[in-house]
Parts: structure tokens; sequence; C-alpha cells
């Protein structure tokens, strides 16, 4: 794949053209004005840049709806608002958002795609963040009588989203519920997907005596406290009263209700996965991820079973587990800096980024090797297959930088920390 090159910053660079330092003063005057002046005292002028200003203004504000764009994409399953940030260019894939329920693109990813480590990654990709229907901010009540999209329907809008902005590939990144519908969209669209990271994920079905649960105390005052239990461990929970007061806060105002029980619904009523291992040294036509895979989860989530379990079935040959230290339930939030990192190593193994240093990385285990030879050793293509099932751990060290020990081990569901 070839190296990429990043988008440009500012809209003064659009078309070649550049303000130069007097524009910063008075250069922009009429003709008759006084300019500044140089050492030698002759006058200088922003007189070609003025010639050329209304062009250049008009192609400024044409890039800047590009590189910020919002649309609602009509599907057959309703409305999706979807918030496109970049310029797609067809040799290269946009990483696709999807958030969790009870939150949003703006409340599940502004923390990790703010860091100034993610924005390093975002000016060399084009980002697309999806909200499922009626999740986004000052959304209208979903009429009564309209049926809510499954989690399967879900997945099926996002073609319809990547056909809207002639997507031709991505990289996904996606919590819980957003997980399962990115993991369900890679099934059924290997072709369409890159590689994938997903935190949280629950590839069951959910279990009778919580649907039971569900139905016998009613939904309307149960979904925040479930919302909460579904997303903070109970440590955090019981410790945190501050944070976890304040989400509830979020929940109850900041969300329509109506649209986010019947979101909460979709989600409890998803159905199992069934991805399978692929047998040791077999070629066997299964159902599994075709492409590689991050799993994420914080060590003392609620998903921890179950993103354990998911590990545990799919191919060890394209997955990595990612195990993150002093880490609630939204990895995201609460360690962007950690996310950020690992997430442009596992875009540095798919090829891209190659001239990017990891300067807080470490790696070690059986198999250990530097960064800098994986960079002048392996080509794109051999990069691209280097994946193997490997455990993943990240820890705080004294100096608050990132430390990532990539273990490889013949027992794939074990998670080290």
């Amino acid at each position: 794949m070839e190296e990429a090159t990043p988008f440009p910053m500012v809209a003064a660079n659009v078309m070649g053209y550049a303000f130069p330092s007097c524009a910063k003063s008075n250069a922009f005057q009429h003709s008759n004005a006084q300019g500044p002046q140089n050492a030698s005292g002759r006058r200088m002028t922003c007189e070609p840049e003025l010639r050329h200003l209304p062009s250049l203004l008009h192609h400024m504000q044409h890039v800047e709806l590009v590189l910020h764009q919002e649309a609602n994409v009509e599907t057959p399953f309703g409305i999706v608002q979807c918030n496109m940030k970049g310029v797609v260019k067809g040799n290269r894939p946009v990483i696709l958002t999807y958030h969790d329920i009870g939150l949003n693109y703006k409340t599940c990813f502004s923390n990790l795609f703010d860091h100034k480590d993610m924005q390093e990654i975002t000016r060399y990709f084009s980002v697309c963040h999806v909200n499922a229907p009626g999740q986004e901010e000052d959304a209208s009540t979903i009429p009564t009588g309209f049926t809510y999209p499954s989690m399967d329907q879900l997945s099926e809008t996002i073609p319809l989203v990547l056909q809207h902005f002639n997507i031709k590939s991505i990289i996904g990144i996606a919590v819980g519920a957003g997980a399962y519908i990115l993991a369900q969209f890679a099934l059924i669209h290997p072709e369409l997907v890159e590689g994938l990271v997903l935190i949280n994920i629950n590839a069951h079905a959910e279990d009778w005596m919580d649907w039971a649960s569900h139905k016998i105390s009613g939904w309307t005052h149960h979904v925040p406290d479930m919302i909460i239990s579904h997303l903070f461990g109970n440590e955090e929970i019981h410790k945190n009263h501050d944070r976890i007061a304040d989400f509830r806060h979020h929940v109850l105002n900041r969300i329509n209700q109506r649209n986010l029980e019947l979101f909460v619904k979709s989600y409890n009523s998803r159905r199992n996965l069934h991805v399978e291992r692929p047998p040791p040294g077999a070629n066997l036509n299964v159902r599994t991820l075709k492409c590689p895979s991050l799993l994420v989860v914080g060590d003392s989530s609620p998903a921890v079973a179950a993103v354990v379990d998911f590990n545990s079935r799919m191919n060890p040959t394209k997955t990595t587990l990612l195990k993150m230290a002093d880490c609630g339930g939204l990895p995201q939030d609460d360690q962007p800096a950690k996310l950020a990192e690992a997430f442009k190593y596992f875009i540095q193994g798919l090829g891209y980024m190659p001239a990017v240093r990891m300067t807080r990385l470490s790696r070690s285990g059986s198999s250990s090797f530097s960064q800098d030879a994986v960079q002048e050793n392996n080509s794109p293509v051999e990069k691209q297959h280097r994946h193997s099932h490997s455990n993943v751990s990240m820890d705080n060290d004294s100096d608050s930088s990132t430390e990532l020990s990539l273990l490889r081990t013949t027992h794939p569901d074990q998670v080290s920390c």
C-alpha cells in the first residue's frame, strides 16, 4: 500500500495558495496604503495573493464543507445521522465509528478523537461517525408504530452510509452495541472491512433471566440503571459516585428517552453472532471475521468475560486481545492516550502510516522485536499478514508513558494484565 500523505490542516493550503506572513498584519488594505517593509526598506505587498483571493475563498468554502459534513442518510430502517470529517480518497480506507447504548458519537468518542495522539492518525485518515437512528443530540421522538431496526438491520444500514460518502473500505472502531453491529457487518461484507477495533463486544444473545427481569421491572425507570450497569463495573459504580451521577443525568436529560428505549430493546434482543474458530492448520470455510481485529476491554469492565469468550472463538492468526489496566468500562474515555497508541500500532500492522514512530511503545515476549525493524524489513503486504493471535496488557509506568507488552501464548483465552 502507498504511504499516506496528511490531509491539509488549514484551508489556506488549498490549490497551492498560502497566505504570507504579511497577511497577519495590515497587508489586506487598499492599494494606496503603506504596507509593511522588509530589512532593506522596500515595501512588501500581497497583491498576487489579493488577485487570487476570490478564487481562493471559493475553494476554501468548498473544502470546509467537505472536511466536516453532517448528513442524514436515508435507509429502509430509518434515517441514520452521520458526521464525516476529511476527504474520502479511493485508495485509502475511512475510519468508521459506532457508539454504544446510552451514548452517541460525540459522547462516546470525543475524548479519544480530541486527543493529540489520535489527531496524528486523523491527519492521514478521514473519519465517519455514525449515530444509531434517533440517538443523536436533539433528536426528534421516533413516531409510535415505527419498528426500530434490529441489530442485524442496523448493520445493513452501513453499506448505504458508505455508498452515500463514496467510501470503498473502512477501518472500524466501535463500542458495545456498535461493536456488535460492525462485527455483523464485517461478517456479511468482508470485502469492505480492512480492520476492526471492537471495544466491550458481547457476541452472545441476552440471557433469558435478564430479559425476564427487564420485562417485570418495566423499561421506563429501569433503562438508566441498566445502561450504567452495562457501561460501568461494580467497583466504579460504588466508588465513583460523581461520575455515575453525571452519567445518570446525561441519560435522563440529554437523550431522547423514547428513542433510547427502542435502541436498548434492539440491543437486548440481539442474536448470537455464531463466530467460529478455524481448526489449526485447516482451511475450512467457517464463519469468522476475515479482517485483522483488535479486541479491547478495561480490566474492571463488566464486559471482560464476554470479550474473552469472543476472543476464544476468533481466528488466532488475525486477532489481538488488549486488556487495559486501571481502566473501567469506557477505555476510550478512561485511557484515550493508551488506546490511541494501540490504534496506531494496529493501523501500522495493516500497512499504513509506516513513517510514524511509536516512541512510547515497547514490546516484549518470546518474539520481541523493535518497531523500526518492522518498518525496515517488512513490506506493507507482509505487514498486513503479520498478525497473530496475541494477548496484550497495557499498564501505567512511572513517566505516564504507554507500555504495550505483546505476549505470544499457546492459551489464547488467557488475558495478561
